[in-house]
């Protein structure tokens, strides 16, 4: 199902027909270096049925990114499930060949807008390694402010954290 479209993408749902293009992304080791590594075709069919339960429970997930004109599979944009004080976690992924070419500033800055519309959220958070910059600029660029530093278990480092609130 489509959640909304831009220009150049579109965003929908994902289904368990997405695993090999997700393979390309979540089982990347480049692209997933700074969210803890590649996973497993085992791991990620387990996240993708995780996130399509999630979607169909509280009404928002990650989204497959397509590129409108040919729907190629880019990336990964949308939501993780709340964590704390925030209704979500904007996350995003992109295969390495579309890398700074601005999908990952158009889905984001998408999935923003889709939130402020039609979900009924007030304050959106988001993590990013220190090293990845480009991760820090988008979130920069469509309102995050950062907030401070945490450690974090899972990838064993300590992360920026931002905020965002959604003033609908």
């Amino acid at each position: 199902m489509s959640i909304t479209k831009t220009k150049r993408l579109e965003l929908r749902t994902l289904s368990l027909n997405d695993l090999d293009a997700l393979m390309d992304i979540w089982g990347n080791e480049e692209v997933m270096r700074y969210c803890g590594g590649a996973g497993t075709r085992e791991q990620e069919h387990r996240s993708l049925q995780y996130y399509i339960t999630m979607q169909k429970e509280k009404g928002f997930s990650p989204y497959l990114v397509l590129r409108r004109e040919t729907q190629e599979v880019l990336g990964v944009c949308g939501f993780n499930p709340p964590q704390e004080e925030y209704d979500a976690e904007l996350m995003y992924h992109f295969a390495k060949a579309h890398w700074g070419k601005g999908y990952g500033l158009e889905a984001a800055d998408a999935c923003i807008r889709y939130a402020r519309e039609s979900l009924n959220m007030k304050k959106i958070g988001a993590v990013v390694d220190p090293d990845n910059i480009p991760s820090q600029r988008i979130l920069e660029r469509i309102g995050f402010r950062p907030i401070g530093k945490k450690w974090f278990k899972d990838t064993q480092k300590e992360e920026f954290c931002y905020e965002l609130e959604l003033h609908t």
